[in-house]
C-alpha cells in the first residue's frame, strides 16, 4: 500500500523478493529493479520484454493484453497469499514453459484446499480475477486483513468477538487439520508442503519471458459465480469498521 501511494508498481513481486529476520513483525519487500512509475515512458508502444518468475506473473501482462499496472502486482499478492496458507508453491510439478503461460491465461490457477477459511478464499480469488477491473486495491485489502486480525484478535480473547466470523472459520480450519493429523500418523507415506518435490523446470527465479502472443485473459468456467457467492454469503461484514485514519 505504500509503494503504491507513491505511484510505484513493483512489477517482480513474489516470496524471493519478501525479506524478514524472522517472518513475525516486520516484513520487507525488496528488489526494485524492475519497478516503475506508473504512466511513465506512456508515449512508448513497443513490445516490452515481460521478466518474472511465471507463476507470479498476471495473466493480462503474460498475454499482452494489458500494461503492467498495480492490478498486476495484486495478482501476484494473490498467488503469495495462496503459498503462504498451504505450504505448497504454485505449480510446483510442471515445467514453467510457454505452455504453463498459455493455461494460465486459459483460467489455470492453484487449486485452494476447501477447508480454507471462506473470506480469504475470496480475497485471493479476488486478485487473481482475470477481470482487471475487479480486483481489490492494495488499500482495500490491508483494510480488509487489517479488520479481520482485530476480530481473530478479539476473538482469542476469552469474552470478546464470539460472533467472529474470521475466529469461527479459521477454528474450523485448525480442527481439521489436527484431524488430519491424527489420520496421517497411521500411513508410511505422508505428502506435506515439507517433502515434496517439484519439476526440475520450475523455475522460481526471475528470467526473461518473451513467448508468442497468448490468449486473452480469461476465468474459470464457474468463477463469476462462485466469488458472487462468496461476496454474498459475508456482504454483512463490514471491513471499514473502526478504521477511520483512511
Amino acid at each position: 500500500m505504500n509503494i503504491y501511494e507513491l505511484d510505484v508498481v513493483h512489477q517482480d513481486f513474489h516470496p524471493g523478493n519478501i525479506l524478514s529476520s524472522d517472518f513475525k513483525d516486520i516484513i520487507w519487500i525488496s528488489d526494485f529493479g524492475l519497478s516503475k512509475l506508473i504512466g511513465a515512458n506512456q508515449n512508448n508502444h513497443e513490445k516490452k520484454n515481460i521478466v518474472g518468475v511465471l507463476p507470479y506473473i498476471a495473466p493480462e501482462v503474460l498475454s499482452g493484453d494489458e500494461e503492467y499496472a498495480k492490478a498486476a502486482d495484486v495478482y501476484s499478492f494473490g498467488i503469495i497469499a495462496y503459498e503462504m496458507i498451504t505450504g505448497y508453491l504454485p505449480y510446483p510439478d510442471i515445467p514453467h514453459d510457454e505452455d504453463l503461460a498459455i493455461k494460465i491465461c486459459n483460467r489455470l490457477r492453484p487449486k485452494i484446499p476447501f477447508h480454507t477459511p471462506k473470506l480469504i478464499i475470496r480475497i485471493i480469488m479476488r486478485c487473481w480475477d482475470a477481470r482487471v477491473t475487479n480486483k481489490p486495491t492494495f488499500k482495500e485489502l490491508y483494510i480488509e486483513l487489517l479488520k479481520y486480525y482485530w476480530d481473530y484478535d478479539g476473538y482469542l480473547r476469552e469474552g470478546k468477538n464470539k460472533d467472529s466470523e474470521i475466529g469461527i472459520q479459521i477454528k474450523k480450519a485448525e480442527e481439521f487439520s489436527a484431524n488430519q493429523e491424527l489420520t496421517n500418523t497411521t500411513t508410511t507415506t505422508i505428502k506435506t508442503p515439507l517433502n515434496y518435490q517439484t519439476h526440475p523446470q520450475a523455475i522460481y527465479t526471475s528470467r526473461l519471458l518473451n513467448y508468442s502472443k497468448l490468449p486473452k485473459p480469461k476465468n474459470e468456467e464457474n468463477f463469476e459465480r462462485e466469488l458472487e457467492e462468496l461476496v454474498e454469503s459475508f456482504s454483512h461484514i463490514n471491513t471499514n469498521d473502526d478504521i477511520d485514519e483512511f
